[in-house]
């Protein structure tokens, strides 16, 4: 992809069956940056007891929050959209030391329609069981984290086309806050 490197890192963030990789993908192919799906970094521990219904543990998740740290990181000058859970604030600061400028996109949904949805698909390793696990630990959005809560009952082009414009503003906003500050 050609990129557009005047746009932030973009994370989308949240629950399994949420919409991160659908939302993420189209976005970054509007946007003409790379996807990359933060289920593909994990190491095969964590895949494995995942598939065997055990949700991970802070210290199992770490590593895999550094490499999709490291991938942020890396792809930031030519645009990347990241999909990956980071359900707990500290994870999403973990990835910010990577990427100081991470924009996060956080889709929001009721819980049956999210296991509805979970029950309409077939995962690789996520088990629908470990929903509930991924709600108790949820950590939404804060108002101090630079992003965007999106409303997943939408339709995928209107929540893409919502994010497009966020990001925009946010990207204009960013650039008049350097120039009143040089």
């Amino acid at each position: 992809m050609s990129g557009n490197a005047s746009l932030p890192p973009v994370l989308v963030m949240g629950v399994q069956g949420a919409g991160k990789s659908t939302i993420g993908s189209q976005l970054a192919a509007r946007l003409n940056v790379t996807f990359i799906d933060g289920d593909s970094l994990h190491p095969a521990e964590n895949v494995a007891a995942m598939a065997a219904g055990q949700p991970l543990t802070d210290e199992q998740r770490t590593p895999w929050l550094r490499q999709v740290g490291r991938v942020l990181a890396e792809q930031r000058e030519c645009g990347v959209v990241v999909a990956c859970s980071a359900l707990k604030r500290r994870y999403r600061d973990l990835l910010r030391e990577f990427a100081p400028d991470l924009f996060v996109v956080y889709p929001e949904g009721t819980r049956e329609l999210i296991a509805a949805r979970i029950s309409a698909r077939q995962h690789e390793y996520m088990p629908p069981a470990l929903l509930q696990s991924q709600f108790d630990i949820l950590q939404p959005l804060q108002r101090d984290e630079s992003g965007i809560i999106v409303d997943i009952s939408r339709s995928p082009r209107e929540i893409t086309d919502a994010l497009a414009t966020a990001l925009h503003l946010h990207t204009e906003e960013r650039k008049h806050a350097e120039e009143r500050n040089e």
